[in-house]
């Protein structure tokens, strides 16, 4: 219990359809050098019915559950997200991790496609079960080569949201709500870590901009993964968090 009391805090913001449960198989393999927190986002698992769904929220939920001094990850709608966090709490936010992350859309006219499109994805969403938004999200290309054990487990934990839920956070958190942060990535002075998966080629590509913009940054590319590295490679992910930031070099 001592051990806990002193160890250093976590915090692991999820992606879109998934909950903080998706971070399990991480949060075991940190053990006790971590203090581990993984909230439901609004709009997802037990915070299905939080409103509003909006960014300015949910920084007010990462920074009242967050102590004053604590490391920050996020994976893929949850990364976009930990960048917003941690420009806004930039003082207590030590160290940040972010896995299959973008910082937006930088063109307005292709993030209002991007807006409105999410916009009928929602509705839809609203109009099918569960299960069937599940399975339909899962066959998505950016995780359709999951393997067979990673696709059940993440299917499952899909199973804990509800179609109003996930649309509403669509709506308050999509890719084409929120703004643009390529012109702020050089104001992110604490160490960096992105982390992408070898088969991810699209997120590969972003984190490689995005190291070009951050002040201190490295980038981890994980053999054989897909977009999902902390699904498919957790013992690696935690890795990184406990490795510290003696490994992000400044450039």
């Amino acid at each position: 219990m001592m051990l806990a009391a002193m160890a250093p805090t976590v915090l692991l913001l999820h992606g879109f359809t998934n909950t903080g449960a998706s971070w399990d198989p991480v949060i075991a393999a940190l053990g006790e050098r971590y203090r581990a927190l993984a909230p439901d986002i609004r709009g997802h698992g037990s915070a299905s019915t939080v409103r509003p769904v909006t960014l300015a929220t949910v920084i007010e939920d990462v920074a009242g559950l967050a102590p004053e001094r604590f490391t920050l990850a996020g994976y893929s709608q949850g990364a976009r997200i930990a960048v917003h966090a941690a420009l806004a709490l930039s003082a207590r936010v030590e160290r940040l991790v972010l896995i299959g992350a973008s910082p937006g859309i930088a063109d307005p006219a292709e993030r209002a496609e991007r807006r409105a499109a999410d916009d009928r994805l929602a509705g839809e969403i609203e109009a099918e079960s569960i299960e069937e938004f599940a399975t339909r999200w899962a066959a998505t290309p950016v995780l359709a080569s999951q393997p067979a054990e990673i696709r059940a487990a993440a299917h499952a934990d899909r199973l804990r949201s509800t179609p109003r839920g996930l649309a509403e956070a669509l709506r308050g958190l999509g890719t084409g709500v929120l703004p643009s942060l390529w012109e702020r990535l050089g104001e992110l002075d604490m160490p960096v870590t992105l982390i992408v998966g070898e088969r991810d080629e699209k997120f590969r590509a972003m984190a490689e901009r995005m190291g070009r913009e951050l002040p201190r940054s490295e980038l981890v590319i994980v053999p054989e993964a897909g977009h999902a590295v902390h699904l498919e490679a957790p013992a690696r992910v935690a890795a990184e968090i406990a490795r510290g930031d003696s490994g992000a070099p400044a450039h």
